[in-house]
C-alpha cells in the first residue's frame, strides 16, 4: 500500500512538472512566438507603444495560435489522448505518438538552412538521411529560428507603409520651417488612420495565418 502511495505522490510531482514546461512549449512548438513578435511590430510601426496593451496582444496571440494549430492539437487528440484515455497505450507510447503532429508542424515552418545549421552543430556521427533521423532537441532550435526570422520579414513589410508616411510628414515639416515640432504628433493620426482604412487588423491577422500554410 506505501509503494502505490508512493508511485502515485511521483506521478503528481511529475504532472505538475510538466504543467510548468507548458509556457515553454507554447513558445517553442507552436507559431505563437511569430504571432506575438508581428503583432508586436505592428503596434510600433503605427507608435503607439501601449495601444494594444501586452496583455491584449498576449491574449490575441494566444487564441490565433490555438487557430493555427488546431489540425495539429485534433491529431495529437485523436492518436495519442483518446488511445490513452480508453488504457489502449501507456504514458510513453502516448508521448511518442503527440510527438508526430508537432514534429511534422515544425518541419513545414522550419527552413532547410536552419535545420542544417543545427544538425551540424550536434556533431552527430551520422548525418540524418531522412526527418525521422532528426532528433526533436536539433529540431527546436531550428524551428525557433527560422520563426525569428520569419516574424522578423513579416515585420519589415509592415514598417514600410508607416515609414513613408514618417518620411512624409517629416520631409514637409522641414520644408515648411517648422524643425521644433515633432514629426510624431502629426503622422500618428494619419497612420492610424490609413491602418483603419485598410482594415489592417483583418489584413494582418490573414497574411499570419495563411503564413503558416
Amino acid at each position: 500500500m506505501n509503494t502505490v502511495d508512493g508511485d502515485s505522490a511521483i506521478q503528481v510531482l511529475l504532472l505538475i512538472g510538466a504543467f510548468t514546461l507548458i509556457p515553454a512549449g507554447l513558445f517553442c512548438l507552436t507559431g505563437f512566438t511569430r504571432i506575438l513578435i508581428v503583432l508586436g511590430f505592428i503596434r510600433t510601426a503605427i507608435g503607439t507603444p501601449t495601444a494594444p496593451p501586452n496583455q491584449v496582444l498576449v491574449g490575441i496571440a494566444l487564441f490565433l495560435t490555438l487557430f493555427v494549430m488546431a489540425p495539429t492539437f485534433t491529431q495529437i487528440k485523436e492518436t495519442a489522448w483518446d488511445p490513452l484515455e480508453a488504457g489502449r497505450i501507456n504514458t510513453a507510447q502516448a508521448v511518442r505518438r503527440a510527438e508526430e503532429p508537432l514534429r511534422q508542424f515544425m518541419f513545414e515552418q522550419t527552413r532547410t538552412k536552419d535545420l542544417a545549421l543545427f544538425v551540424r552543430l550536434s556533431r552527430t556521427r551520422e548525418q540524418p538521411r531522412t526527418r525521422a533521423d532528426i532528433p526533436t532537441t536539433v529540431l527546436i532550435p531550428a524551428f525557433i529560428v527560422s520563426e525569428l526570422k520569419t516574424a522578423f520579414q513579416i515585420g519589415f513589410m509592415i514598417f514600410l507603409p508607416f515609414l513613408v508616411i514618417d518620411l512624409i510628414v517629416a520631409s514637409t515639416l522641414m520644408s515648411m520651417g517648422m524643425i521644433m515640432l515633432p514629426p510624431v504628433f502629426i503622422s500618428l493620426p494619419f497612420k492610424i488612420l490609413l491602418f483603419v482604412l485598410v482594415d489592417g487588423w483583418a489584413l494582418i491577422t490573414d497574411s499570419l495565418v495563411r503564413s503558416f500554410n
